[in-house]
């Protein structure tokens, strides 16, 4: 058990804002709209040179109308600054230092990390919470699907494994970084902050599953993960030099294993994305 136990139920919600002054606002309101009610959100701003930060700010200095309050279960302008942190970062990092910042000012027991173009669904919390105490785990992934750029659902689902553990990992990226929640009563601060190397989350999860944790997957969906036009046939190789540098850097794996690896990985990708 990690020291300094945390026995509450708080979720410290962890988001990267670089330049999402299109979606900030939204991304607080489907916080809000969270089932679970006892979070605290930790917005980190990256240096943006768009006006993100406004957009926050606006929203915590005058909430939302109350004809929104009463619709969609949205909040006062006192209660969304005792629930709201905006941490503003003098220079641009990139996503794994911004939410090391925020793991570091987070007060919660859980520690969820949220993209600020990606969607959660309104019970999302609330059952990954209920299934990480049915599995009495410290790391859980949910399932998720593709949205086009206005974050509407595609139909195509990535559906998750019951479990997860390291070897099984290293042939497929099915966790969404979007979808994650870890228990700091099991996992330490550290063992969740991230490198900063490319596929920083990826580099995460193995660096957590090779000490011998197992992660377990809700095979629900409860994200949307928002996918510009472009990105599929741009990202190819980008996204091959990055799991191929993992395989050495991170895994520490030779070059025949890394192919290995590497040949179920591209299968799995290319499934997943079809």
């Amino acid at each position: 058990m990690v020291e300094n136990e945390k026995t509450n139920g708080l979720v410290s919600i962890i988001v990267p804002v670089y330049n999402a002054a299109s979606f900030i606002e939204e991304t607080i309101k489907m916080v809000c709209r969270q089932t679970y009610t006892d979070w605290e959100l930790i917005l980190v701003n990256d240096a943006s040179t768009d006006n993100s930060t406004e957009v926050i700010r606006n929203v915590l200095k005058n909430g939302f109308s109350e004809k929104e309050q009463k619709d969609n279960s949205l909040m006062t302008s006192e209660v969304l600054n005792s629930k709201i942190i905006l941490i503003d970062k003098p220079v641009n990092e990139g996503a794994a230092m911004a939410r090391n910042t925020g793991i570091e000012k987070a007060q919660g027991r859980y520690i969820a990390f949220l993209d600020a173009d990606d969607v959660w669904l309104p019970h999302k919390l609330e059952k990954e919470l209920s299934f990480m105490e049915e599995k009495d785990a410290g790391f859980v992934f949910c399932a998720y699907e593709f949205g086009d750029t206005q974050a509407k659902p595609t139909g195509k689902v990535v559906h998750v494994p019951e479990t997860l553990d390291y070897k099984r990992a290293l042939s497929r990226t099915v966790i969404f970084t979007t979808t994650v929640v870890f228990d700091t009563n099991k996992l330490k601060k550290e063992d969740i902050k991230m490198p900063n190397v490319p596929s920083e989350d990826t580099a995460t999860w193995w660096t957590i599953l090779k000490r011998g944790e197992i992660a377990y997957g809700l095979d629900e969906v409860l994200a949307i993960y928002r996918r510009p036009e472009k990105s599929l046939s741009s990202n190819k190789f980008k996204a091959i030099k990055r799991i191929w540098f993992l395989y050495r850097n991170i895994a520490g794996l030779g070059v025949i294993p890394s192919a290995f690896y590497f040949a179920g990985w591209a299968f799995r990708a290319v499934e997943r994305r079809i």
